[in-house]
């Protein structure tokens, strides 16, 4: 279909890759990966034709389309949004319209957003638009550029599996290693100026990557002890008449060996946070809280009456559908956003940090990045920040960007980082891994594990909320639910829920209420079994769990392995706070029994 031979690309005297070959077949589904800065969305540009590579060939099979979705800045129109999803269409037929309909439903718009303007919606539903356009079209090769940066949870499962049935090739830029390993058969490394395919999940890859690295550097390591062998012989025996002639051999074979050289080490963000202080129980309290909002002329009430509360230490994960007031609810959480009426209430000792899906919210754009460091921590020296800016990949003299000239990656990185000098111990992120590497994401996962603080996010990317969170916090119709566990956890849940509820065949009831009451007592089974599930099961097997690895963390033998020592420690520290996730569902539970 496409077939890369010895592609060369530098600026500069910086060279992002060279001798880079690959060839994509019919059906081949290929994620490329790499640290940023790597060249990764460059090499999508050289295949498109938008960029030129210094050397090399791309040939395209005759009749092929390629479709490539860019990761910013969509092209903007005066047209409505269907009409441009539409636009490079001759006269669509009414399946193809009602096609376009279907894409734009899937991707989070709602009926009546197909009749604005493209110019009046912000960038990132511009990109959704722009995604329903490029699916559309329907071409034989997708280039996706972090195609689930602009999509909420429920948009970026639903397209996952709008891609697992698409029919043409596809190579992919994505930090999401779970959306990576649901749809891609192959990774391709972009690693020391040169590419590299691995067949298998990403997981895969990196198994095979340390395995190679391993047999090279103890390649290295005999190459190095063979030429330090032969310079010593050269130098011994040079200046003896009998043996100066092994010596000029030796010193010819030593000119013509090839040097094995090392990869380079990839820089990547290391994120550490400062444990903050320990605050009250209950960190936020919010009673009945009422919030609306204008759209289009509309009133839009998202919450009504809500009683919610967010307890210390528990690390949470907000879901649910597009447009269910998720973002708002970690707005009011976190006080970004004032409640209409109600009582928002701070809980002993609670310091709060929010980090804003929008980088530009949090970051003052006529700074450069090292004013801004200095301005979040005034008590650090500067010798301090630029250290703590090496480490998020700030170098020389990066730290004189001014803000507005900063890629999306680059904000990304410089908002955490302001959270992490002066962090705080309840913590709020709105999709914070957008526009990270996933060698980045790996960092914070690992940051965030550690985290001892009181920590709730909504994100996007599964492997990221299956990694951290304690419990799910499900947002629907203005009311939220507390779920235990991780995202795979709470969405098996949702399915038996949802076969508990759905109608079983038998007569029409007439009688008025009849349905209502009916539900009323299931819904009290239902949580009636879920509380007799928490105490009689698994809250006792997690407790035998934590009694087990205590009584493995007793033995003194165990500390001369400090790695094990560390992962059963990490193990603990989940269960205790899946124990405390679970514990206060049953409370919620046992109080919403008593109403």
């Amino acid at each position: 279909m496409i077939t890369v031979k010895n592609l060369k690309k530098s600026y500069l005297e910086r060279t992002l890759f060279e001798n880079a070959s690959l060839q994509i077949n019919n059906g081949d589904r290929f994620a490329l990966v790499g640290a940023n800065g790597a060249g990764k969305s460059t090499f999508f540009k050289i295949l498109t034709g938008l960029e030129e590579a210094d050397e090399g060939e791309i040939s395209l099979k005759k009749g092929v389309s390629v479709g490539y979705l860019p990761q910013e800045n969509p092209p903007l129109s005066e047209r409505d949004v269907l009409s441009e999803v539409l636009y490079d269409i001759q006269n669509p037929s009414p399946s193809v319209t009602a096609s376009a309909k279907a894409l734009l439903f899937g991707l989070g718009f709602k009926e009546k957003y197909f009749s604005r303007k493209l110019s009046t919606l912000s960038g990132g539903w511009a990109m959704r638009a722009a995604m329903a356009k490029l699916l559309l079209k329907n071409p034989d090769l997708l280039l996706l550029d972090e195609p689930t940066n602009h999509l909420d949870l429920e948009s970026a499962l639903w397209f996952r599996d709008y891609l697992y049935s698409y029919r043409g090739a596809i190579l992919m830029i994505s930090h999401d290693r779970a959306f990576i390993n649901y749809l891609c058969g192959a990774i391709v490394a972009l690693e020391n100026k040169t590419l590299k395919v691995y067949r298998g999940d990403y997981e895969k890859y990196l198994q095979q990557a340390e395995l190679e690295k391993e047999r090279l550097i103890s390649a290295y390591k005999r190459q190095q002890e063979e030429i330090k062998d032969m310079e010593d012989f050269i130098a011994r025996n040079r200046a003896r008449a009998s043996t100066a002639g092994r010596a000029q051999s030796m010193i010819k074979r030593l000119e013509k060996m090839t040097l094995i050289e090392l990869p380079q080490e990839t820089s990547s963000v290391k994120i550490k946070f400062p444990q903050p202080r320990r605050s009250g129980d209950r960190v936020i309290t919010l009673r009945k809280i009422s919030k609306s909002y204008q759209a289009g002329g509309e009133l839009i009430k998202v919450y009504e009456n809500l009683d919610f509360t967010l307890y210390r230490g528990v690390k949470s994960a907000l879901v649910g559908p597009n447009g269910a007031g998720k973002s708002t609810l970690l707005k009011i959480l976190a006080g970004i956003v004032k409640q209409d009426s109600g009582h928002r209430d701070i809980g002993v000792n609670v310091e709060v940090g929010y980090f804003s899906q929008h980088r530009q919210e949090t970051l003052d754009l006529d700074k450069t990045v090292l004013e801004e460091a200095r301005a979040a921590a005034p008590h650090m020296k500067e010798s301090e920040i630029r250290t703590a800016l090496g480490s998020f990949l700030f170098r020389g003299d990066d730290v004189f960007k001014k803000n507005s000239v900063l890629s999306g990656g680059e904000k990304s990185r410089l908002s955490l980082l302001k959270i992490l000098l002066n962090p705080p111990n309840a913590l709020f992120l709105d999709e914070p891994t957008t526009h990270l590497d996933i060698r980045s994401c790996e960092a914070l996962i690992s940051a965030l594990k550690d985290y001892t603080g009181t920590l709730c996010f909504i994100s996007h990317d599964l492997h990221f909320i299956n990694s951290i969170c304690d419990n799910i916090i499900h947002v629907k119709d203005g009311c939220v639910k507390i779920y235990p566990g991780n995202y795979d956890y709470f969405s098996s849940r949702m399915k038996e829920e949802s076969q508990e509820k759905s109608p079983r065949k038998g007569p029409a009831q007439n009688e008025s209420g009849w349905d209502e009451r009916k539900e009323k007592k299931n819904e009290a089974r239902r949580k009636a079994r879920r509380m007799e599930e928490i105490e009689k099961k698994i809250l006792p097997e997690i407790l035998n769990e934590i009694k087990k690895l205590g009584e493995e963390l007793s033995r003194p033998e165990i500390y001369q392995d400090y790695s094990k020592v560390a992962e059963l420690s990490q193990k603990a520290r989940q269960l205790e706070r899946q124990k405390e996730a679970l514990e206060l569902e049953l409370l919620s539970l046992i109080e919403e029994d008593l109403k």
